[in-house]
């Protein structure tokens, strides 16, 4: 679900404090201590965006985008308007200042925290920049309908289908950075450490939000960014660098990246043991992470919209897939009864635009069903799996509306 990225025709020479100049030719170079995991020099919030309520519902440290506010005609989603999911409050960090720590023991030369390799902003800017376009889609969107839908609802946020939405990330490739530094052929995860104060639950402090991935994926296609839609990020959306993993998770994709920690053995965090992951009576007890998002689609129409007895509308809509492009995406306007090809509008890089041509109907409510199908042959179920955590509700959403 990305773009064929652009380069700069030439990578310069890097800052002397780096090594990413240097490490290819082995030449030694002394490396400033840096604590992973710094704290933020200042925070407030929890969110510091404006949240107009025409446009988001706010749940408390969380925000989501309204789906009925998306103008049809626009394909990327505006910074400003995108989602925001927070596990305590959005840092400010100062980006004169801001460093990030790359450690560990699946280096080439294995390097402990206080011996990290410390990479400021403009270190980074010196390498191939590359634009990704790709859909941004929280894990637990689509939550509510686990108890409005299917009678079993779920804990966490009740996120109906705005948590997700689709931008162009500029920055630059995790696997420069890694092979410029040095990587051992033993590398097995890397673990992507925010700057986000503590997370506290229950009265446990489970420190800053980390989460590990493969070094596979790190090198596939990882991006360390600074901007999104051709502006810097928000300090909401990760300012001053984030690391985005396209196609997976949200919380794979680390906010105020700290640091980076390059193992040679598996590495594990809360957020990828004791969260995001399925567990409940129908799960197996060691099931895995989660990591590419499902498929779903979601109509562009307020719930409860009024809809003409005749025939002759045309409604909207949009499908995604973490695993790739849409093939097909068919809708019902009876329950299910009968399914029709919906007419699709784009295939570029994100979520796939599609249009229908309303029939007409009698007067009374009605019931909207839209469900797709990516190129790997997933399709969107008509019951999800229930989970404890309410992640990934892949189900056709019944989408109430009423002809008058």
């Amino acid at each position: 679900m990305s773009q064929p990225a652009t380069e700069t025709p030439a990578m310069p020479t890097l800052g002397r404090r780096s090594l990413l100049a240097l490490a290819g030719a082995g030449a030694a170079v002394g490396v400033a201590p840096q604590r992973a995991g710094a704290a933020p020099a200042e925070a407030d919030g929890p969110i510091l965006k404006p949240l107009p309520s025409d446009q988001f519902v706010v749940y408390g440290t969380n925000a989501e985008m309204r789906w009925d506010s998306v103008d049809p005609g626009r394909f990327r989603t505006p910074q400003p308007r995108l989602f925001v999911r927070n596990h305590t409050r959005t840092p400010r960090l100062d980006p004169h200042t801001f460093e990030l720590s790359v450690f560990g023991d699946g280096l080439s030369r294995p390097r402990s925290v206080d011996e990290a390799v410390s990479l400021r902003l403009r270190d980074l800017r010196r390498l191939p920049v590359r634009h990704v376009t790709t859909v941004h889609e929280c894990t637990g969107n689509g939550r509510s309908y686990f108890g409005a839908q299917q009678g079993t609802p779920a804990s966490g946020t009740q996120w109906k289908l705005g948590a997700v939405g689709t931008v162009t990330w500029e920055g630059v490739r995790l696997a420069d950075v890694l092979r410029r530094l040095g990587i051992s052929r033993g590398a097995v995860d890397v673990m992507a450490t925010g700057l986000d104060p503590s997370y506290v639950d229950k009265g446990t402090d489970y420190g800053p939000v980390r989460r590990p991935i493969p070094i596979g994926k790190a090198l596939d296609d990882a991006l360390l960014a600074w901007g999104m839609n051709g502006r810097p990020l928000l300090p909401d959306h990760g300012f001053p660098l984030r690391l985005v993993v396209p196609g997976w998770v949200g919380i794979a994709s680390i906010k105020w990246l700290g640091s980076l920690e390059v193992a040679s053995t598996e590495l594990t965090s809360p957020w990828n043991t004791k969260w995001y992951r399925m567990t409940g009576p129908d799960w197996p007890t060691d099931s895995p992470p989660l990591t590419v998002n499902p498929v779903r689609s979601a109509w562009e129409l307020a719930e409860g919209t009024q809809l003409p007895q005749r025939g002759g509308a045309v409604l909207h809509g949009r499908s995604c897939s973490g695993a790739g492009r849409i093939r097909r995406v068919e809708v019902s306007v009876d329950r299910g009864s009968r399914w029709e090809r919906a007419r699709i509008e784009d295939h570029r890089p994100g979520w796939t635009r599609w249009s229908y041509r309303w029939p007409g109907a009698a007067p009374g409510p009605h019931t909207l069903l839209a469900r797709a199908t990516d190129v790997h042959g997933r399709t969107q179920p008509l019951t999800a799996r229930f989970n404890d955590g309410g992640y990934f509700f892949d189900a056709v959403v019944a989408h109430p509306v009423v002809v008058r």
